[in-house]
């Protein structure tokens, strides 16, 4: 992408708020999952990442900068639409680093179609298996090693509280996945173990752009009161408070919208 979208968040310093925790990130290669890695990194956490084969050259990216931070990185190359694949990669995760505090739920597929008569079995599917179906395998596996304080992050999607013409089944998928987070949220409260959702607006990552032409792709965020789309580094803050048992304990089953300056959704 140009310009490449901005990551490293200069402007922010580590306090140690995730001193001592384990974090898996999916979809940790790129975009906001990057961002985060950085981040919970800076705050002191080590941080195993999924992400497609293809995508290699980005995850050793992420590794480099995590690693820059002072913290171990764990690649965990493979596809979350396989429950067997999640439950290896939270299983590699805890015997390389003895413990699992955080799961950010944030890997996704997202493809526009004009009409739902362009929507596809096999892309309805594949959106459905990666952006919900994941989050549950992931989520199911993690849980048997998270103890009382630990969280799961989930990334929706201002999608999915307002829908969007052109994305009806990844519009679909982020609704599932607010809803998901309200009711894994009640189902955990009495084990101390928190769930939220951060769900952002146009950000400037490849998902939101990848099938756009470049004409399109100027004008991603365009609409918004900031009349620019966001960055993954002003979105990766917000993961880090949902992480930190410091800054949000009281704080479970909530939908965070981050959508430079609009002030309605849903």
């Amino acid at each position: 992408m140009s310009p490449r979208p901005e990551f490293m968040a200069t402007g922010y310093r580590g306090s140690g708020k995730l001193a001592g925790k384990v974090a898996l990130i999916t979809g940790g290669d790129s975009g906001i999952g990057r961002a985060v890695a950085v981040l919970y990194a800076r705050e002191g956490a080590n941080v195993a990442i999924v992400y497609l084969n293809a995508e290699q050259q980005d995850a050793k990216e992420t590794k480099s900068a995590v690693e820059g931070e002072g913290a171990r990185c764990l690649l965990l190359p493979g596809d979350v639409r396989s429950s067997a694949f999640c439950d290896r990669a939270v299983q590699r995760t805890v015997e390389e680093f003895g413990r699992l505090d955080l799961l950010v739920n944030n890997a996704a597929f997202q493809q526009h179609q004009p009409s739902i008569e362009d929507l596809t079995d096999e892309q309805f599917e594949r959106t459905f298996r990666t952006n919900i179906f994941g989050y549950f395998y992931m989520a199911r596996a993690a849980l048997r090693h998270m103890k009382p304080g630990s969280a799961i992050i989930n990334t929706g999607s201002i999608t999915g509280l307002e829908g969007s013409e052109k994305l009806l089944d990844y519009s679909a998928t982020k609704g599932a996945i607010h809803a998901f987070t309200k009711s894994l949220a009640q189902n955990l409260v009495e084990r101390k173990i928190r769930v939220n959702c951060v769900a952002p607006g146009p950000i400037w990552t490849p998902l939101n752009v990848a099938d756009k032409s470049a004409g399109e792709a100027a004008k991603h965020g365009e609409d918004t009161p900031m009349e620019r789309p966001g960055q993954p580094e002003e979105v990766a803050p917000s993961y880090v408070f949902f992480a930190s048992n410091a800054d949000s304990s009281y704080i479970t089953g909530e939908v965070l919208t981050l959508l430079g300056g609009n002030t309605t959704a849903g």
